[in-house]
């Protein structure tokens, strides 16, 4: 059975129950909000970390849980709310999965190969096992706020190509909490940084984007556990010439990132974390570095940096990394207090330190309030 977890913050009795579910490059999360203001989380993993198998199996486990679960018995969900990565150029945060919706979002699928089918295959199962209405969440949404500057890719205006952003959920959820954590502070100049198997860095000031690492694709920006980052244009063309373009495709998502600068040894990063190989290092100390950089760079762009947030798998649960790529940040003002930081606390800055915090993101509870809102404008 999945790892689950009971919440008992009371809601209004009349809203809707609603499943959100989250499937990422290599877990599957699902919180059930129920019409009584309860809530119940379920998480599976799968591509290669668990025994349990793929996607499929993932969805299996989640559906077989949620029948067992004695006081669900009785209780459907009223909708279903699914996290999609890419909403290509829609702006808004939320749809409603019709047959058009759908038929648009399987035409994208290759702006975000690596996510899109799993999240059509999910719409496709609780179809099938539910027969509710459902809805899509995009990430993408959040970074409309981004100014044309931000968005322009230097690309021949014929190609219709512009940069989107990732991780919109989260962001709009470390977002929703930083004025109660930092005060003002939180509408000045924030960098986000959500790392996990797949990380971006986003800015924000008044707690609207104003850039982000990702591009194009969830494949760009920084080194990713198997995604390759942005690279020289020149180097994916030589790329092209010695593969065809599926392979070149699964070589940027499924063989780069992680898995490549450690030569094999592991795309995970707490696997690396305990490895005392030199090639596990490179890739730690790698990643590190791209972050730092890359924090410095949108400060760079905005005359500074206020705050700096960590989340995601590794940004909310390793202190040695956030200690790594803070190293060479003092500078900026960045000091971590470093029993803060392997306290795990919420606030992890030293006493002559911008804010530097520390949030477990909750992209689950985002799409419950998005959806509400979508069905209370839609009635």
């Amino acid at each position: 059975m999945g790892t689950s977890g009971i919440g008992m913050s009371q809601a209004t009795p009349i809203k809707p129950s609603v499943l959100a579910i989250n499937t990422g490059s290599s877990s599957l999360k699902a919180s059930f909000f129920s019409a009584d203001g309860v809530r119940r989380n379920l998480q599976y993993h799968f591509k290669g970390q668990s025994a349990k198998g793929d996607c499929r199996t993932a969805f299996s486990e989640l559906f077989s849980d949620f029948e067992l679960l004695s006081d669900l018995e009785k209780e459907k969900p009223d909708i279903i709310a699914h996290r999609f990565v890419h909403g290509g150029d829609i702006v808004e945060s939320a749809r409603l999965l019709d047959a058009a919706e759908l038929e648009r979002l399987h035409s994208i699928i290759p702006l975000a190969p690596l996510h899109l089918p799993m999240s059509l295959l999910g719409v496709g199962l609780c179809e099938s096992h539910f027969g509710a209405p459902q809805a899509a969440c995009f990430d993408t949404a959040f970074h409309q706020t981004m100014s044309p500057l931000a968005k322009t890719l230097p690309i021949p205006n014929r190609e219709n190509m512009h940069r989107y952003g990732f991780h919109g959920l989260s962001y709009a959820y470390l977002a929703s909490q930083l004025p109660l954590l930092i005060g003002q502070t939180a509408y000045k100049r924030v960098v986000m940084a959500h790392l996990g198997s797949g990380a971006s860095l986003c800015m924000t000031e008044n707690l609207l984007s104003t850039d982000t690492t990702m591009g194009y694709t969830p494949a760009g920006g920084i080194c990713m556990a198997t995604r390759s980052g942005d690279i020289d244009p020149g180097a994916m063309l030589e790329l092209a010439r010695r593969h065809d373009i599926d392979t070149l495709a699964d070589m940027v998502n499924n063989q780069m990132g992680l898995l490549a600068v450690s030569l094999g040894e592991s795309h995970k990063m707490e696997v690396l974390l305990k490895s005392k190989s030199p090639n596990a290092k490179l890739a730690i100390d790698y990643f590190c570095r791209q972050v730092a950089g890359a924090i410095g760079s949108l400060a760079a762009k905005t005359g500074g940096i206020d705050a700096l947030v960590f989340s995601g798998g590794i940004g909310d649960h390793s202190p040695h990394i956030r200690a790594l790529i803070c190293e060479s940040l003092a500078f900026m003002g960045i000091k971590l207090d470093q029993t803060a930081n392997l306290e795990q606390s919420q606030h992890l800055n030293a006493s002559d330190s911008i804010p530097v915090l520390r949030i477990a993101t909750d992209e689950e509870a985002v799409m419950h309030s998005l959806v509400l809102s979508l069905l209370s404008n839609t009635n």
